[in-house]
């Protein structure tokens, strides 16, 4: 089963995807693309192409439990992704992945400057990672 995950971003947006298995976050790569509207069709073009059976929408929920403006654009572009391609859209709770990638990228010894061409790659991975350690993407026992 390919999982896909998105860590939706004003102007750089992460997507990463997981091994045939979907046991573990695999590639990962940034589009750079501030229009949303060519994001969404960026995004199109990639579910189309990669086929994953499940694509994972980061959805970045406050700290508190709240959601705000950023929450809801995730949710209306999860909702577009899904009527243009039909796939299986699922929003994921994103708090802390940015400063978990972050994290990820100062100990691998990225420079701050060069680590935030990179973050939203690696928050995608992360993203991916809480999704498939959860056992939502394994079929239910019969």
């Amino acid at each position: 089963m390919k999982i896909m995950a998105i860590d939706l971003g004003d102007v750089r947006t992460g997507v990463a995807y997981s091994d045939p298995t979907g046991l573990i976050a695999g590639r990962a790569f940034t589009i750079t693309q501030p229009s949303p509207s060519r994001l969404l069709d960026d995004l199109c073009d990639e579910i189309v192409r990669e086929q994953p059976d499940r694509v994972v929408v980061g959805l970045p929920i406050n700290m508190n439990g709240t959601e705000g403006e950023r929450a809801r654009k995730s949710r209306a572009f999860a909702g577009d992704l899904r009527a243009r391609t039909g796939a299986d859209i699922l929003l994921w709770d994103e708090r802390g992945t940015s400063v978990t990638a972050n994290r990820i990228l100062s100990d691998a010894g990225k420079k701050r400057g060069k680590q935030r061409a990179r973050v939203d790659a690696v928050a995608a991975s992360v993203i991916l990672q809480s999704y498939l350690d959860s056992g939502a993407a394994r079929p239910a026992k019969k």
